[in-house]
């Protein structure tokens, strides 16, 4: 999950829609407070901070993250000085992007960040992991690792999907059947769509998330437990 904390309306919209179309589940948080709320309750990937913030600034916010936890930081800022950006470096963000910015450039940088950041986990240390062609599904981690070791960033509902497939492989799956199974109440197509883009090699001839015409969906992969 990513978290953009940032008080201009646009750019929260912005961010938020470029990367759910992406693949990722996005929260909102327009200040400090808002920002801790989520915390709280939530589990967090990484943070995208703006500097310019009400009531408490990126800086000190970024402060308070790096004496509580490890939560990647992008920060975002209207200022352009190397000295605010290596001041937003020294404070322990892990990257720095300068308004106006290229959406692409921002999810870019949150990928570099992620695979820099997320430890690899070797297959030998998860316990009940679905393996099928080189990756592994954690269900207690709720992470998938591909067949290099590097995370695969599913958002809570793709992640849902996978794991139904990978607890019955060769079984057929109707539409509703996939929906009560999904955290969301996105359409299943979008979800398979986005799913077989993560994890074939060719999403237009996908080898593991069959079409079953007229019912729905099965995963012919192989499928073993670790």
């Amino acid at each position: 999950m990513i978290l953009v904390v940032e008080d201009d309306e646009d750019i929260r919209s912005l961010v938020s829609k470029y990367l759910s179309d992406h693949g990722f589940e996005v929260m909102l948080a327009q200040d400090g407070k808002e920002m801790d709320e989520v915390l709280a309750s939530k589990q967090v990937d990484l943070i995208v901070l703006d500097v310019n913030l009400p009531k408490e600034d990126g800086f000190s916010i970024c402060m308070r993250l790096r004496a509580t936890g490890r939560v990647p930081v992008i920060m975002l800022t209207a200022r352009g000085e190397d000295t605010d950006r290596i001041l937003g470096i020294e404070l322990g963000a892990d990257d720095y992007l300068v308004k106006p910015f290229v959406p692409r450039e921002l999810l870019a940088r949150i990928g570099a960040v992620l695979r820099r950041t997320t430890p690899d986990i070797p297959p030998e240390q998860t316990v009940g992991a679905y393996s099928f062609s080189g990756f592994l599904l954690d269900p207690s981690a709720r992470r998938l690792l591909g067949p290099t070791g590097v995370r695969v960033i599913l958002t809570s509902a793709e992640f849902d999907l996978l794991l139904t497939f990978c607890r019955n492989p060769g079984k057929v799956f109707s539409r509703d059947e996939l929906k009560a199974a999904s955290t969301t109440e996105r359409s299943v197509d979008i979800l398979i769509s986005r799913l077989r883009q993560k994890i074939e090699n060719d999403p237009r001839d996908p080898a593991y998330i069959q079409t079953v015409r007229s019912i729905g969906y099965t995963f012919t992969a192989k499928v073993s437990i670790q």
